[in-house]
């Protein structure tokens, strides 16, 4: 392969003029054998020029991904895809190592990702020889190696980050070799604080942080070994960072590599302690080495953390992700005797000069808040963003500490008292004040003492603040009020004026982010406090409308939920204002979908299933006003007509909700135009949108239900919904996707019973039996497939046998009416649910009344009647248990007048506490106590199957009733033809025949009570 034919196309690549011939000239050549090893020699060259070196570190990375693993050609294909040769493949194992360790970062970049893809598909299988390369490089005494090698390494480890440990033994052994010189490489570099130095300790703490954040191999890492590595990390935590890095700026500093390193070292320090070392928190392999870190590092690492964090307290800087971790440490420490003891006397101090600050306004608040208060929206509500970070840590450490250690909270909230009764105090200060409580409030409403000052609290410094001239202290208050919103207020007036002003600031302030504050504490104020949604009912149109319009503004998710929960609280009051939100939502859904960065940000989408799902709520909350529900219809057919003409990509994000406001639309009538909408569902279907028809069925069943006149006037219909089905039980959708479009194939044929529909039996019959011939895993998809052809004998025993008798299918030249019979008897434990059991014993007795029957029948007679005895007893459990199985709404409603103390003494861990506390409890109603009455019959029994939700007429209360229909057939039988009567009974034991007496008198009931229902 001649390299300068390849370098003059890459060069090409880069200019815009000549890229158009350039690519075809590389799509003509990369299938040539040599070309990708050719790539790779370009890429490590010094004497190409750099961009072109780059451009051909992008091609074979795109190569690499697409085209190293072995594919085989899929059932359409003939040819076989093009898989990199196998000759190429070695070159390219034999020299990306190298290519690593010799390239610059930028180029280095695209070899590590060539490199992992190469790992995954070829290691150890193809490739052990890569251990050997790197350790090579890693033992070399040219430091020059060893960064590259370390980045080759990691590579190894991160494809295995994830697996089970059992699938983890190769990179174990491999890290056999690698984990003492990784050890040893570190210890002697920790007193070098060179950048090179520094980069290459970071990357090691990066490799050992894959190798046990998700499984801690303990025969790798055994005590010994783990103390080195818990030293390496503490004396990282513990050592300075070079003053000149004060010189960077601070935005910038995060990611100089010094403080780099000690994120890495503090991830895997507090992933040890939460994940392996919290005794009472651990799987039981890690019992012992819980134990054990508890016992000797845990104590020590702390004191470092302490110090770092008292640095912060003295306004040293420490970088946000840093600060977190070692509060995530502290976190995790309070609930150990052993690290609180240590803890304790510095609690207070962090608290009050830790906590506090951090949860206080703060200058870059300030100057997010005037110059993009939208952005500042976004981040308060992001709990993932690297400012939020320290502040999230800090509330939950004040949350633990002070629930589970009594000392904390009486003194932070003497200290929030000072604050706030401070009139000198900085307006910030009492900021985090207010945010202190509202953290809290969940701990302060179980607490008596507490929660008969929190109505007074609320009235004397909270509810003033809402009108403060501070747009940061009014919607710190809103926030509060909604935290508190569960409190029982004595005093109607503090509740209406806190109502009175929340929506105020809602209204009528200027500030965005205020307003966004009043609507959560309104919604949450509505919701627990029957006084408030008094209140405010005379204002919903008006609340209604601005809460549109900040939606409308800030595109917030949260908000959105407010508005469905309104919705909910007002359904009587919303109906008039109904189509004009519905089609504010609809123009917002719109603006989002169609706004320039929706592709790169995802909180877009977020927003917009978030509007979907709000259009959804006013459309379940209308559904018993008609005319109403006829004026949205238009509205969300726009919306739904927005998704579909997306491409599918875009699309399948909305696929779900979409689906769900069609399915409301069709759930009482169902219009022209929405008949219209399954043509065009059709069409996406066959865009192999089947992976979505488990979405669509609720909509399909309504189609088929709440129609049935429609759609059969028009054979198009049935036509389409068969085919989806077909189709999905062809071709490989997953067997949850068949059990569904078995049950809708089902259901067609049950709704349309008498309705002429002969000519579809045989399609719906041969489609199931078609799947219950290639191999099924579950019972579910089995008994699904079967009960299609059992609801065809239902609709037509003559008709069913007549379409057994002549089908045959390839791999079973036999007619299958033996087969279906044989594995329907096999298979009758397996119907669950009412709906299935009821389905099957109607099926059996039609069997069995057979005027023609099939000589197969001879053979399975004595199983017919215990099989439908098997299954009237489940139906008796399962009938049985819904009346004894009622939601007890008594038990576990706590009294808000009680204390519910959490708090354990300084000398107990929490996990020790609360054993004590549950085993001093008296036993509960599901205690090993409680008898069983029939541990044979497991909650699967007693409960209906998921797809039992889509109903038949057999469903219904005036549906077909399964026990007279039986006895019914049998008595038919015994006196038209006693000689098969006795085939079927003859072997039945005296206790079955006990039970079908009983169920003869069930039915003689049930007719009894029929009869004087219609009289």
């Amino acid at each position: 392969m001649d390299p300068n034919r390849i370098i003059q196309a890459l060069k090409g690549t880069i200019d815009p003029r000549l890229r158009v011939a350039a690519e075809n000239e590389l799509n003509q050549s990369y299938k040539i054998i040599n070309f990708a090893p050719t790539l790779l020699q370009i890429i490590v060259s010094e004497q190409v020029e750099f961009p072109v070196r780059q451009a051909a570190a992008i091609y074979l990375k795109n190569m690499v991904s697409q085209y190293w693993q072995d594919r085989e050609p899929s059932p359409r294909e003939v040819v076989f895809p093009f898989n990199i040769h196998e000759n190429d493949r070695q070159q390219i194992r034999d020299h990306i190592v190298e290519g690593i360790i010799r390239c610059p970062e930028s180029i280095r970049a695209q070899l590590t990702m060539c490199l992992r893809a190469v790992i995954k598909h070829d290691f150890p299988g193809r490739w052990t020889a890569v251990v050997d390369k790197i350790g090579m490089y890693l033992q070399s005494q040219s430091s020059g190696s060893w960064y590259g090698s370390l980045l080759a390494l990691y590579q190894l480890v991160k494809t295995y980050e994830y697996r089970k440990a059992d699938e983890r033994e190769p990179l174990l052994a491999a890290m056999q070799i690698f984990l003492p010189r990784i050890q040893q490489l570190i210890s002697q570099l920790l007193a070098d604080s060179t950048i090179f130095s520094v980069l290459i300790q970071k990357q090691i703490l990066k490799i050992f942080h894959a190798l046990v954040q998700y499984s801690l191999p303990l025969q790798l890492i055994n005590n010994s070994v783990m103390t080195q590595w818990m030293e390496i990390l503490r004396a990282v935590m513990d050592r300075d960072v070079p003053a000149e890095t004060l010189e960077v700026d601070e935005d910038d500093r995060p990611e100089l590599a010094w403080w780099k390193c000690k994120k890495w070292a503090l991830s895997i320090i507090t992933r040890m302690f939460e994940r392996y070392g919290s005794p009472g928190n651990v799987t039981k392999e890690y019992q012992e080495f819980a134990a054990f870190f508890l016992k000797t590092y845990a104590v020590g690492i702390q004191q470092v953390l302490l110090k770092v964090v008292d640095q912060h307290r003295q306004k040293q800087y420490v970088t946000p992700r840093v600060l977190q971790q070692c509060i995530n440490y502290l976190n995790q420490g309070v609930s150990h005797s052993l690290t609180w003891k240590q803890m304790k006397p510095h609690m207070q101090t962090i608290c009050q000069e830790v906590v506090f600050p951090l949860m206080c306004y703060k200058e870059e608040d300030e100057k997010l808040w005037q110059e993009d208060p939208y952005e500042y929206i976004r981040m308060k509500f992001n709990l993932y963003d690297d400012h939020a970070l320290p502040a999230a840590a800090a509330q939950s450490l004040l949350c633990r500490a002070a629930r589970t250690r009594k000392e904390v909270l009486p003194q932070m909230m003497e200290f929030c008292h000072q604050t706030l009764t401070d009139p000198s105090a900085d307006p910030r200060r009492k900021d985090g004040a207010l945010h202190c409580i509202g953290t809290l409030a969940e701990l302060l409403l179980k607490k008596r003492v507490y929660r008969e000052q929190m109505e007074l609290m609320l009235q004397n410094y909270v509810c003033p603040l809402l009108n403060s001239p501070l747009g940061y202290l009014r919607a710190r208050s809103c926030w509060v009020l909604h935290c508190f919103s569960p409190l029982r207020f004595h005093d109607d007036l503090v509740l209406r004026n806190a109502v009175e002003l929340v929506k105020q600031d809602l209204i009528d302030d200027k500030e965005m982010p205020v307003k966004v504050e009043a609507a959560i504490a309104m919604q949450a104020l509505v919701s627990n406090q029957e006084q408030a949604k008094l209140y405010i009912r005379p204002y919903i149109g008006l609340v209604m409308q601005e809460l549109l319009h900040v939606v409308k503004e800030t595109e917030n998710d949260d908000l959105t939920n407010v508005i469905q929960k309104m919705i909910c609280e007002y359904n009587q009051e919303v109906a008039t204002i109904a189509v004009e939100m519905t089609q504010n939502l609809a123009e917002i859904f719109t603006r989002v979908l169609q706004s320039e960065e929706y592709e790169e940000n995802e909180d877009k989408t977020v927003m917009a299933l978030g509007i979907l799902s709000t259009i959804d709520t006013i459309l379940t909350v209308m559904e018993d006003h008609k005319e109403i529900t006829q004026q949205l219809e238009g509205i969300c057919l726009q919306v739904i007509g927005l998704v579909l003409q997306k491409p599918i990509i875009g699309m399948a994000e909305f696929y779900e909700e979409i689906l769900s406001l069609a399915f409301g639309l069709t759930c009482q009538t169902i219009s022209p135009q929405m008949w219209q909408l399954l043509g065009v569902l059709y069409q996406v279907f066959q865009h192999d949108c089947f992976d979505y028809f488990t979405d669509m069925m609720p909509l399909l069943h309504n189609y088929v239900t709440v129609d049935t006149d429609m759609l059969l006037s028009n054979p198009k219909h049935l036509e389409v919904i068969y085919s989806m089905c077909r189709k999905v039980l062809t071709i490989d959708a997953g067997e949850d996707a068949e059990c569904h479009a078995a049950k809708l194939l089902e259901v067609i044929i049950l709704q349309c019973r008498g309705r002429g529909i002969d000519q579809c039996i045989p399609l719906f019959v041969e489609a199931v039996l078609e799947r219950l011939m290639r191999d099924v895993k579950s019972n579910e998809l089995r008994t699904m497939c079967l009960q299609v052809a059992i609801a065809a004998l239902y609709y037509n025993p003559a008709l069913l046998i007549h379409t057994l008798d002549n089908m045959h299918f390839q791999h079973n030249p036999q007619p299958i009416t033996a087969h279906f019979i044989n594995q329907w008897m096999n298979d009758t434990e397996f119907f669950l649910g009412l709906h299935d059991r009821k389905m099957c014993i109607i099926g059996l007795s039609v069997l069995m009344e057979l005027p023609r029957r099939p000589p197969v029948l001879e053979g399975v007679a004595a199983q017919i009647v215990p099989s439908i005895l098997l299954l009237f007893l489940g139906l008796k459990h399962l009938y049985s248990s819904r009346l004894v199985h009622k939601p007890n709404l008594v038990a576990g409603a706590g009294s808000q007048d009680e204390d519910q103390n959490e708090e354990i003494p300084s000398d107990e861990d929490e996990n020790t506490h609360a054993m004590q506390q549950q085993s001093c409890a008296p036993p509960g109603p599901g205690s090993e106590d409680d008898d069983d009455e029939d541990e044979s019959w497991d909650d699967e029994g007693f409960e209906g199957t998921p797809l039992e939700e889509y109903s038949t007429p057999l469903d219904y209360d005036n549906g077909e009733d399964e026990y007279r229909f039986f006895t019914s057939a049998l008595l038919r039988v015994q006196n038209t033809d006693a000689c098969w009567y006795q085939s079927l009974t003859a072997a039945l034991s005296d206790d079955q025949k006990k039970q079908l007496q009983e169920i003869y008198s069930i039915s003689q009931q049930r007719r009894s009570a029929a009869a004087k229902g219609q009289c």
